[in-house]
């Protein structure tokens, strides 16, 4: 109806320039997620996977419950740890969230 006020010529000139704005936008966002989310997240997904390989017996370690002890025995998939004096528990090596400075527990 008023497509007369407005030129064919300049409609399409409007056109292409918000589709590169809207590339460019697209582009901005994934490198903002790569940055602050993916980028960081593979970091510690890295020096978990190092921390697990690194584990050995007498090493003291907390798993993700919050539960503490020192590694009596390590496999493949799992480890004991001794929580108390004649306690072991078997968890598997996914559990362990760090590993304590030697001499942290005292009462094992």
């Amino acid at each position: 109806m008023l497509e007369f006020f407005i030129s064919p010529a300049h409609a399409q000139d409007a056109a292409a320039g918000g589709g590169i704005a809207q590339i460019v936008m697209l582009v901005g966002f994934v490198a903002i997620f790569y940055f602050l989310l993916w980028r960081p997240q593979s970091k510690r997904a890295k020096q978990h996977k190092q921390l697990i390989s690194n584990l050995e017996k007498g090493d003291e370690i907390v798993i993700g419950g919050g539960l503490v002890g020192r590694v009596t025995k390590v496999s493949d998939e799992f480890l004991s740890m001794e929580v108390a004096d004649g306690t072991e528990v078997n968890v598997q090596k996914n559990a362990v969230a760090a590993v304590l400075p030697k001499g942290t527990i005292k009462s094992i």
